[in-house]
C-alpha cells in the first residue's frame, strides 16, 4: 500500500480532517517554533520535569501500542481514512473511547518536560480541540450511524477522555 492509498478516503469513513499523528506534530513543531523565537523561563520547570516527562512519554508509546493491539485482535483497520469492520471496545477501550488520541497529546506533554518547553504545554489546547471537532465528532458521528444502538450503549459505558 502506498502511502497516498494509506490517506485516501473509504467512501465509508469518518471523513476526519486531518490524519491525527499530524495534527499533534504541527501543534508540537509550532511550540518549538514560540520556544525559539520567545522563550519563556519557568524557573525549575527544566530540572523537575525531565523524568516526569520520559515516564509520561514511555506511557504514552505503550498505550498507543495497546490501543493497536486491540484493533489488531479485532481484525479491523487502525487507519480512520478507511472504514471500519468491528467496533473495538477491548483493551484500553474499556475506559477511554480515545486511548490514541489521548496518547498523542501525553506524548507532547511529556515532550514539553523532556526538553523543558513551556510552549509545548501551551499548544496542548490547539492539539486538543483540533482532535476533539476535527477528528473525534466526526468519528463519533460515523460511529454511530455504523452500529447504532451498539455504539451508542458503548458511549454511555466509557467516558471520552478519562
Amino acid at each position: 500500500m502506498s502511502l497516498t492509498d494509506h490517506f485516501r478516503r473509504a467512501p465509508d469513513s469518518a471523513r476526519i480532517l486531518a490524519p491525527p499523528p499530524l495534527i499533534v506534530s504541527v501543534t508540537i513543531a509550532a511550540g518549538l517554533l514560540c520556544g525559539h523565537y520567545w522563550p519563556l523561563d519557568w524557573p525549575g520547570f527544566a530540572d523537575e520535569m525531565v523524568w516526569p516527562g520520559r515516564l509520561l512519554a514511555l506511557l504514552a508509546a505503550g498505550l498507543v501500542a495497546w490501543a493497536a493491539l486491540s484493533f489488531r485482535t479485532a481484525r479491523t483497520t487502525i487507519n480512520p481514512f478507511q472504514s471500519t469492520t468491528r467496533l473495538v471496545d477491548s483493551g484500553p477501550y474499556r475506559f477511554t473511547r480515545n486511548p490514541m488520541y489521548l496518547s498523542l497529546l501525553s506524548l507532547q506533554a511529556g515532550l514539553a518536560g523532556i526538553l523543558a518547553e513551556p510552549w509545548l504545554l501551551a499548544w496542548l489546547a490547539p492539539a486538543w480541540a483540533v482532535l476533539r471537532y476535527g477528528v473525534i465528532a466526526r468519528e463519533e458521528k460515523y460511529l454511530s450511524s455504523k452500529f447504532g444502538a451498539d455504539y451508542d450503549s458503548y458511549r454511555q459505558r466509557v467516558r471520552r477522555w478519562i
